[in-house]
């Protein structure tokens, strides 16, 4: 099976209540959007993912790092905005038997209920459902309340699975009346799989809904220490922040001895609980003698982000009495930025100095210590 995913982020947030649209409000780092969009990237049936976005929010698309997407003009309603993407996989002939539709507004589902539902679209339409815990309750009249048996009613979520030629059908006749969602336009339930839900895979309306999300993410948020010092040498390059900096002296060790981007990966590696920087790239294997340390944090990278991580925001200590942080703060930040995949704004370095004591003060060592808290989307 080929999947084609359309992510709906087109809505105008009007609940909302922001005057950022609710896919492009950021929290731990990341819009709305790029925390589906980070989740659905790990699914290998997912072939062609296909963003659906209000015409008045192009801009801000732009500063969505994600490059595995093409982009959609949406409609006036949540069904005109479906039916362009999905006339969008026809017109441009797009291969896929199966489309997974989700909502944007829902960036809290596991990949655990994603594969769940792939699994089971091999012959159904496919759609995760809540059963409702309480009472329920209608008015009707003036002053009469009705109570309605709560296990004849359900909630349902997305993302909904469909076959593709199915549902493009079902959003050709306009004849079908649509309400709320795309399964409310399939006429028989007898091809459809109803799977059990997540109660944290909630829709993101208004603000106390984002409380909600947040106190989600924060327990999903992990802390990792790095520290790093190397002597500092006639005769080598010094390596800063994956900079290159002039100097008379460099830094001393197996590979490029960049304590930054040393330091950075054990704190990564630290609140991942996966080992550390000596365990990978061991300083007796002849094959990283002198390897840039940039060429070991990208491999770090992958790596965290194959096992769900995510780097949330590092906080940096640079102790040396030569050079000036000062002077190489920004470049080093831009450097590290796109090493980690991270925006500028969620990494802080500091410069500090020993007031010439030690080896430290006396210019013949470096020395950083880093914090990095990291996010796993399992």
């Amino acid at each position: 099976m080929s999947f084609c995913l359309i992510l709906l982020a087109a809505g105008n947030s009007k609940r909302f209540s922001h005057k950022v649209p609710k896919p492009f409000f950021k929290i731990t780092g990341k819009t709305l959007l790029e925390l589906s969009l980070i989740k659905f990237n790990n699914i290998k049936e997912i072939k062609n993912i296909i963003v659906v976005i209000n015409k008045k929010h192009l801009r801000l698309v732009k500063n969505i790092k994600f490059k595995k997407f093409v982009k959609v003009i949406g409609g006036e309603t949540r069904q005109e905005s479906t039916f362009n993407a999905l006339k969008f996989i026809k017109r441009k002939k797009i291969k896929c038997s199966k489309v997974l539709i989700h909502d944007s507004a829902r960036p809290n589902f596991s990949l655990r209920l994603i594969k769940k539902i792939i699994h089971y679209s091999k012959k159904n339409s496919v759609v995760p459902k809540i059963h409702i815990g309480d009472a329920l309750k209608t008015m009707f009249g003036k002053n009469k309340l009705l109570n309605l048996t709560r296990e004849n009613f359900f909630i349902t979520q997305t993302p909904q699975s469909f076959n593709y030629n199915e549902i493009l059908k079902y959003h050709s006749d306009k004849k079908l009346l649509y309400k709320d969602d795309d399964l409310s336009l399939v006429e028989s339930l007898k091809n459809v799989k109803f799977i059990e839900g997540e109660k944290s895979n909630f829709k993101i309306t208004n603000q106390e809904d984002l409380k909600m999300l947040k106190n989600y993410m924060n327990q999903k948020t992990k802390i990792g220490i790095g520290f790093d010092i190397h002597k500092l040498v006639p005769g080598r390059k010094f390596y800063l922040g994956g900079l290159n900096i002039k100097s008379k002296i460099g830094t001393l060790g197996h590979s490029d001895g960049d304590p930054v981007l040393h330091s950075i990966i054990d704190a990564i590696l630290g609140a991942c609980n996966m080992g550390d920087i000596g365990t990978l790239f061991s300083d007796k294997n002849k094959k990283f003698k002198n390897i840039r340390s940039t060429i070991l944090l990208k491999n770090v990278i992958k790596k965290i982000k194959s096992n769900g991580f995510y780097i949330n925001n590092l906080d940096i200590n640079i102790i040396t009495q030569t050079p000036k942080v000062s002077r190489y703060r920004r470049k080093m930040i831009k450097n590290i930025s796109k090493f980690c995949e991270i925006s500028q704004d969620k990494i802080n370095i500091k410069g500090k100095t020993t007031e010439k004591l030690g080896i430290i003060g006396r210019e013949r060592a470096i020395a950083t210590e880093v914090v990095a808290s990291v996010i796993k989307y399992d």
